[in-house]
Parts: structure tokens; C-alpha cells; sequence
């Protein structure tokens, strides 16, 4: 697969947010992914109150879910994010968490947005991947 992301000089920076302007690929195999929260296996919330620990489970997650669809967090051509009661200061928690879960592969387009709940009253955070692949 062909993955390259999309960020003009001429448009604001985005990488050190967590996100580029555009995922661009070419692949024979698109794997969306459900939103993942932080229940673990057993369905027990981890970190019922805080964020950085649902972050941290959020990704675990995805990138299990990736691998057994035969992709990786460079695979990924789309993220959306959602965040319980979203302020400007969980991007400090967020952020980094995105980060790590790219490494050192640059970050796809993402869209974080604001929301009053999500499934379950625990849950403060959700996101939701598409990843591309070659067969």
C-alpha cells in the first residue's frame, strides 16, 4: 500500500497536533474500524475518570483490532476522535496519546470533535480508524 499524507506549506501546521491536512493511498484492502473505547476484554472500564488512562486503553485497542485485520497505526488513512465534554486542555492528554500511537509515522487526517456522551456514561473517549492495506 501507498500512503502518503498532505500537508501544503501553504495551509497552518497540523502534524505536532496529532493530525496532517489529507491521507492519501492506493491499496486493494480498506478496514474500517469500529469506534474503540476503554473497555478492556472483560468489559470493565479502565479508568472510569480519567482521561489519560482511557486514552492509553483507546489505542491498546485499536491497535489490536488493526493487527487482526493485518494493518498497523501506519496503515491508517482516517481518524475520528471524540471527546466527552471536549475542552482545549484535553489536547494535552490527548495529543501525546495520538502521538504514541503513531510513533514515528506521521499522523493521519483527524477529526476531533465535542460530544455530550457516548455509549456508556464511563466512557470519555472514542475513536474510530480507517486503514488501508495491500492484500
Amino acid at each position: 500500500m501507498s500512503r502518503d499524507v498532505v500537508n501544503p506549506e501553504s495551509m497552518y501546521r497540523t502534524v505536532e497536533y496529532g493530525f496532517s491536512q489529507a491521507t492519501t493511498s492506493t491499496c486493494r484492502k480498506t478496514i474500517h474500524c469500529a469506534g474503540q473505547v476503554a473497555w478492556n476484554k472483560d468489559y470493565i472500564v479502565v479508568g472510569s475518570d480519567d482521561l489519560a488512562a482511557q486514552c492509553t486503553q483507546v489505542f491498546k485497542n485499536l491497535k489490536e483490532v488493526l493487527a487482526a485485520a493485518g494493518a498497523t497505526p501506519k496503515d491508517v488513512v482516517r481518524m475520528r476522535t471524540y471527546v466527552v465534554n471536549y475542552s482545549p486542555d484535553k489536547l494535552e492528554i490527548i495529543g501525546p496519546a495520538i502521538a504514541a500511537f503513531y510513533g514515528d509515522v506521521l499522523p493521519a487526517a483527524n477529526t476531533l470533535l465535542g460530544v455530550t456522551a457516548l455509549a456508556m456514561p464511563d466512557f470519555l473517549i472514542e475513536v474510530e480508524v480507517t486503514a488501508m492495506v495491500d492484500d
